[in-house]
């Protein structure tokens, strides 16, 4: 005998999707806010209060660990949790594995938000936790992939829908990148010297920071996308074919293009020129997937009228292709002379980060957290409007700034007089770049405004509703059904 729509719910573990979820928002405040404190002492240095846990060098990394893995990584563990139960229709594989990463990570998290004020740091961009965490990253991560796989192989779907592609390509990547670039000796508990040295320590470590940028903010984005967009715009997906291929070309790209971070240094100039080649093919493939994703809306864009949530994807995936197109160029020789060490690249970053990754994270969660706690909707459609003006408004002002200041620094630094000289100290492009600075703190200020009102919106949402139906029916229109539509597109 079939099991009934809640009979079925019922089977799925939405506990530590919910944990994750809530988390996603707690941990975007702290990483945030952070960020407007480091923003607000490139201003006013004295904010640090000569206390040395509070000076701009050791609270950066902090936010970067903050936005990234805490914000971003609870993100990605709530929406392939979500996403792979719904699509293989089975329940998480072994549910306390599953607990375990989610009280492991946050763990991690803490021990990072210790650690790294205190200056007990590796000095490895992305990767600067010391050798006993990164052992508790690899132990969640190898949970994690058994929880996500396990439940891949006991589905009742035979397809694999293609977010979950998207979700095992970066957890198994992430491993690899993970392991290689954290091989280290330990010399006391919370120091340690990496295995590598000189330049091939510098290659390791942007191979292991681009394909980090590629794989936790990228591809695994992507899957979130692959999921939440067709099913927010009731359409789907506008080519299956064409999201495989958009897969299959971004996983092979990817992992070539780290050495454009490396241009004009002591790496030897092949490899320069192959992260250069593959950077610039690396654009064929993103485009495709952004291509798929806005496409996906045909026939439905009347929608985007009235759905804030939808706005917050489509915006998203349009800044996703804006940042791709930007990264591909300025992995160009010339561009990259230009650009490199200036608030260029700061802007670019962040047009990724702010743009891209939090926007449809954003999005995936307004979806999400009604469902998850049996609600009609949102407690205030309103607010997730004002949400999306407030979040667009403050990255456009922050990465606008930055673009300029990043330019202007650029022809500073290279302008020179008859005789050789240089036209400006350095001293003098810093005080140029003041103005900037101070737009791309309103940037910032204005993007975390929204953060705190989205975990409003959200707090009201789980305590101040009865719920519709605590358990969620299994949706007759979820992808793993309507790519029957799309499937031969």
């Amino acid at each position: 005998m079939a099991s009934s729509p809640a009979a079925t719910a019922e089977t799925f573990n939405y506990t530590v999707v919910r944990q994750f979820a809530i988390m996603t928002v707690v941990w975007g405040i702290v990483g945030m806010l952070v960020g407007v404190v480091i923003a607000a002492q490139l201003l006013w240095p004295q904010l640090n209060l000569d206390i040395p846990w509070l000076t701009y060098g050791r609270l950066r990394p902090l936010h970067t660990n903050a936005v990234i893995f805490a914000f971003g990584g609870s993100a990605l563990f709530a929406a392939s949790y979500y996403v792979v139960q719904r699509t293989c229709q089975a329940r998480l594989f072994c549910g306390k594995l599953a607990a375990f990463t989610f009280w492991g990570w946050q763990s991690v998290i803490l021990l990072a938000a210790i650690t790294l004020p205190l200056g007990i740091t590796t000095s490895k961009e992305y990767a600067e936790l010391e050798w006993p965490i990164d052992i508790l990253i690899t132990l969640v991560w190898v949970a994690y992939a058994i929880v996500f796989f396990g439940t891949i192989v006991k589905r009742r779907s035979k397809h694999i829908y293609v977010a979950n592609w998207f979700f095992g390509s970066y957890i198994l990547t992430i491993a690899i990148l993970h392991i290689v670039n954290n091989i280290e000796m330990p010399v006391s508990l919370w120091k340690s010297y990496s295995a590598y040295a000189g330049v091939q320590d510098a290659m390791i470590q942007w191979w292991y920071g681009h394909n980090a940028v590629g794989f936790f903010l990228t591809t695994s984005f992507l899957g979130m996308m692959y999921y939440f967009v067709p099913k927010q715009a009731e359409r789907p997906i506008y080519s299956y074919r064409l999201s495989i291929v958009h897969f299959w070309a971004l996983a092979f790209t990817y992992m070539w293009a780290g050495p454009h971070h490396l241009l004009y240094t002591s790496l030897p100039d092949w490899t320069q020129s192959l992260g250069m080649v593959f950077s610039l093919i690396l654009l064929a493939p993103s485009w495709g997937g952004m291509i798929n994703g806005i496409m996906t809306l045909s026939g439905a864009w009347h929608k985007l009228r009235t759905d804030p949530i939808l706005k917050f994807m489509v915006v998203s995936l349009s800044f996703y292709g804006m940042s791709v197109f930007e990264g591909s160029m300025m992995s160009i020789r010339t561009v990259n002379a230009l650009s490199h060490y200036t608030d260029w690249t700061i802007g670019h970053v962040h047009s990724g980060a702010l743009g891209w990754v939090a926007m449809i994270t954003f999005g995936m969660l307004y979806y999400l957290i009604p469902r998850l706690w049996g609600r009609e909707k949102m407690y205030s459609t309103r607010l997730i409007e004002v949400h999306f003006w407030i979040a667009t408004i403050g990255v456009v002002l922050y990465i606008a700034s930055m673009w300029i200041a990043g330019v202007m620094q650029g022809l500073m630094w290279r302008a020179t007089e008859p005789d050789g000289s240089l036209t400006y100290s350095f001293v003098e492009s810093v005080k140029s770049t003041f103005p900037f600075y101070a737009i791309r703190l309103m940037g910032g200020a204005l993007y975390l405004s929204g953060m705190l009102l989205m975990a409003y919106n959200v707090f009201k949402t789980v305590i101040g509703q009865t719920p519709v139906n605590p358990l969620i029916p299994l949706e007759t229109d979820d992808p793993v059904r309507s790519i029957a539509a799309s499937a031969h597109a």
